[in-house]
């Protein structure tokens, strides 16, 4: 018994310093137009798509079918999105290219379908180690990373020219929030007794 508990401590002390020497060496090359070797790879898809599912699990999805929620997703998409990971009619730019892994196109069905919704708020907003994916929780809401998940619901579906389309609609959408407030401004210049104008 002795014997077998001094050869388990060899045994992890050697793996201890062998894995030292090669971390130290540089021999592993991290270089982003070089593939992992497949062993690594393997383990890193794992442990991402474990780590991503175990996180999640206890998020709670809002309604997620509401028009003015995904107009909005769009408009988030198309700012922060498309650069790599493209859209009908738009092709992911030379930044995504340089990326490795390479970013999905979330135009097609089969990836967009390989995680749930929570999921895809889950890495919207907490971003992936080492991937390029960044992090989005720090710098917007909830409500504009759920809108996004909102859009990439229906972006499998859309033609060139139906994106294009919900892009007018979000402009017009805009514009007319932006000329409702504005007389809603109006409307709040009264006149009183006094003959002076005051804003309330």
């Amino acid at each position: 018994m002795k014997n077998i508990f001094i050869g388990s401590i060899l045994t992890l002390l050697i793996i201890a310093i062998v894995s030292f020497i090669f971390i130290y060496s540089g021999f592993y090359n991290l270089s982003a137009t070089i593939p992992h070797m497949k062993a690594t790879e393997s383990a890193i898809h794992m442990m991402k798509e474990k780590s991503i599912k175990a996180n999640s699990k206890n998020i709670e999805v809002p309604n997620l079918d509401d028009k003015k929620l995904i107009l909005n997703g769009y408009k988030g998409y198309d700012e922060m999105c498309v650069t790599c990971h493209a859209a009908p009619g738009k092709s992911a730019t030379v930044i995504a290219d340089g990326l490795y892994p390479k970013p999905p196109e979330l135009n097609n069905k089969e990836i967009i379908e390989e995680w749930n919704d929570k999921e895809i708020f889950w890495i919207i907003k907490n971003g992936i180690k080492m991937t390029g994916m960044p992090a989005y929780g720090p710098t917007h809401s909830d409500e504009d990373l759920w809108a996004i998940v909102a859009f990439l619901n229906h972006l499998h579906e859309m033609s060139e020219k139906e994106y294009k389309a919900m892009g007018n609609e979000t402009k017009i959408m805009q514009n007319g929030h932006d000329h409702k407030q504005g007389k809603e401004k109006k409307q709040n210049v009264h006149i009183h007794n006094d003959g002076k104008k005051h804003l309330h």
